[in-house]
């Protein structure tokens, strides 16, 4: 896999969904805001490999950096759960996030 793209993704997730469909609540809006606390609390996750480990170990220990990188996956399933729950298609997140990376590369 070449190019890991947010379609795939997308698709990941919605296999996930359906396969736990009968234990999980089923995404919407009203969802959408506990998918996004839990992604922010997958972030903090984040964060503590880096506070436990440092920059170093990231980077050069090949454990820790697997935990960081699978901490990240978390973040990007419930990010892509979140655009889930809103009906937020890849083509509308693309559009703004041109959008929004030409208004950043226009400022200062």
């Amino acid at each position: 896999m070449t190019n890991f793209s947010f379609e795939e993704m997308q698709s990941i997730q919605k296999e996930l969904q359906e396969k736990y469909k009968n234990k999980w609540r089923p995404l919407s809006p009203e969802i959408g805001k506990d998918q996004l606390l839990w992604l922010m609390i997958e972030l903090g996750e984040v964060a503590d490999v880096l506070k436990k480990n440092g920059n170093e170990k990231v980077m050069k220990d090949t454990e820790v950096r697997t935990h960081f990188i699978e901490e990240l996956c978390d973040v990007m399933m419930y990010f892509n759960d979140v655009m889930l729950c809103y009906d937020i298609s890849i083509e509308e997140l693309k559009e703004v996030y041109l959008r929004k990376h030409k208004k950043n590369m226009e400022r200062w």
